[in-house]
């Protein structure tokens, strides 16, 4: 196993990678020194809460999660803080996201979409029973764990402050346009039950289907379809899934079906099995210290970090792929597109900083360094907003290094296209194995032989 040199340490937790990031919060790959268990952090910036009044709100709910122990929603194990920083400690899960596989093998039979979408339900009516809304539920948030069991994350945690008025209606608008109900759109309030349920029944019929119901470059085109609930289900859905699509996709949420009806629901009673729960215990002692510590409380804890590239174990190798299938682990040739893609090089961490920073440049991009990451925030106003990249460099072995560029904000096929171009100014710094140059020297004498 690799030394853990160039990594931060907080409390007993060793940082690696980024997994995702959004606009409040960074969520980090981690291990616990003292067991060896892998886990997620979640980092939180203090002032960005504070600035947007959600100090309040963020605490009620992580004490909520903090207690819940559903097998269906990912698990949270503890909170602490720096002077700048809150850390929440979640459960790692290593069977890459639910969506993944319909990227791959395209829809899925209706009895396996059917098992996934009965745990999705469970999850989420569960977590409203404890007054706690996800109001973003998106493929990126539902997570299968190394048996295959869907675990649904980031409840009570969504991007946006949100706040219940008296009337008990929720008033931010927020989530992902395609999957997103009317009401929230509309701004007049919405039930967040209501609304949670509306992206149930999208992410269903994409299961189902394999492809969105809602579909539109044109935000305001896209959401005159979602208001109208104007989508039509492919001839291979059964009439009885059919029917309970259309019946979630109501555009009234008056008129709405609701959790209870749907768990009652025939096409949703097969093969149904009521989950298993553990007795809840713990406590919220952690959270309260993490939110009302001060200035020289004991409880605060210290980032400590040494500048250069991060050295990745093994153990962290074998979790960036999906089960111990090392095959995906590093792309050939930077070929395959994903919203998190790597490659690897020999070239000195440095260099390889720079000449992404020269690639990018041109492109019209403005690159921010951080040691041995960088952040390319794109010049244009892309399809969803500004197109910004996180890359960073790890070292894995003495002299290779492997290179990990993330979209963090903005559309993934522009990601696809800006990535593509990119790749064409970086072929001299990818690390070939000796067969895979082989190739490509065969493929250069043949092209060069033709008449």
């Amino acid at each position: 196993m690799a030394s853990s040199q160039g990594r931060t340490r907080i409390g007993r937790y060793e940082l690696g990678r980024t997994l995702g990031e959004g606009s409040f919060a960074k969520v980090k790959f981690a291990r616990d020194v003292e067991t060896g268990e892998n886990v997620a952090i979640k980092i939180l910036d203090k002032e960005k809460l504070l600035k947007h009044k959600m100090i309040g709100q963020i605490k009620r709910e992580i004490s909520t999660m903090k207690l819940v122990k559903h097998p269906n929603v990912i698990r949270m194990f503890e909170v602490m803080a720096s002077k700048t920083k809150i850390y929440i400690v979640l459960e790692f899960v290593t069977g890459g996201e639910l969506f993944d596989k319909i990227a791959s093998n395209g829809r899925l039979k209706e009895d396996e979409a059917r098992n996934y979408f009965q745990q999705l339900i469970n999850a989420v009516d569960y977590c409203h029973s404890r007054g706690v809304y996800h109001r973003d539920l998106k493929p990126e948030n539902l997570l299968l764990d190394s048996k295959g069991q869907l675990k649904v994350s980031d409840f009570g945690l969504s991007a946006l402050p949100q706040q219940v008025r008296e009337d008990g209606l929720l008033y931010t608008t927020c989530g992902t346009p395609n999957y997103v109900a009317p009401e929230v759109v509309n701004s007049k309030g919405y039930d967040g039950a209501k609304a949670d349920l509306w992206s149930c029944g999208v992410i269903l019929f994409v299961l189902l289907a394999g492809y969105l119901p809602f579909e539109d470059s044109n935000l305001m085109s896209l959401y005159k379809k979602i208001f109208k609930a104007d989508f039509t289900c492919p001839p291979w859905f059964s009439a009885s899934a059919k029917k309970l699509i259309k019946r979630i996709l109501d555009p009234n949420p008056l008129t709405r079906i609701t959790f209870a009806e749907v768990i009652e629901n025939d096409w949703f009673k097969k093969g149904y099995k009521p989950p298993i729960f553990e007795p809840e215990e713990g406590t919220v002692e952690d959270v309260d210290a993490a939110f009302d510590v001060s200035e020289g409380s004991e409880n605060l804890v210290v980032e400590r970090r040494e500048e250069r590239p991060l050295t990745m174990n093994a153990f962290e190798l074998i979790s960036t792929s999906q089960g111990l299938n090392l095959s995906s682990l590093f792309e050939k040739q930077m070929g395959l597109v994903k919203r998190q893609t790597r490659f690897t090089s020999k070239v000195p961490a440095k260099e390889i900083i720079s000449k992404i920073e020269a690639a990018a440049l041109p492109l019209g991009f403005n690159v921010k360094k951080n040691n041995y990451k960088l952040k390319l925030q794109g010049e244009k106003t892309g399809r969803k907003g500004h197109l910004s990249i996180a890359t960073e460099v790890f070292e894995v072995a003495p002299s290779l290094y492997m290179v990990e560029l993330r979209k963090a904000g903005g559309d993934t096929l522009e990601f696809h296209k800006f990535y593509k171009t990119m790749a064409a100014g970086l072929k001299d710094i990818v690390w070939k194995s000796e067969e895979e140059a082989n190739e490509t020297n065969a493929s250069t004498s043949d092209a060069g032989s033709k008449p």
